[in-house]
């Protein structure tokens, strides 16, 4: 009789640890597939840029030092090769960015040239999509920190070697817009 109170007992946590395991397993996806959608968004963000700079760069051939800023941060950025490189490098590239529109400011003839109110236009929808492909990616990445932090499940995560994702954050000085007339 103790026998098979014991043996019940023991396979109902190993089904539960199962479940947890499947349970950890399926939101680990979410949040790789959501971070994968972020990419897309970066990618078209990264070849956008070129562009861009080439654009500015013929109104404005005296700031070298903010393209090359720019530049280099395209590169690195698109050179990162998991969450929490790409998540800096695209820091980092947001702050770049700023600085060439804060450039553009000052050439009254670039801002009124088509091609650069396209590539704006353009860069403007890639953010807006980036920041909805961010806020879905930080929900699926709190509900996984979150199971691998609650009892039971983070005994599985710690037995099966789930760790926390990072969260896409934004500096502060990328939290707010900058100010920018065309």
């Amino acid at each position: 009789m103790w026998v098979w109170i014991l043996l019940i007992i023991v396979a109902i946590i190993i089904f539960a640890g199962l479940g947890i395991y499947n349970s950890l397993v399926k939101n680990r996806f979410r949040v790789r597939e959501s971070f994968s959608t972020i990419d897309v968004y970066l990618k078209k963000r990264y070849d956008l840029i070129p562009n861009l700079v080439e654009t500015v760069k013929g109104y404005a051939s005296h700031e070298k030092e903010t393209f090359e800023n720019v530049t280099k941060a395209r590169n690195v950025a698109m050179a990162a090769s998991d969450a929490d490189e790409k998540i800096q490098a695209n820091k980092q590239l947001s702050q770049s960015l700023m600085n060439l529109f804060a450039v553009a400011e000052n050439y009254p003839e670039l801002k009124a040239n088509v091609n650069f109110l396209d590539l704006q236009n353009n860069l403007s929808r890639l953010e807006e999509e980036l920041a909805f492909s961010r806020k879905y990616y930080n929900g699926t990445v709190r509900e996984f920190n979150t199971l691998i932090q609650q009892v039971p499940s983070n005994i599985v995560a710690m037995l099966t070697g789930f760790k926390e994702e990072p969260f896409f954050e934004t500096e502060e000085v990328t939290r707010t817009a900058p100010e920018v007339k065309f």
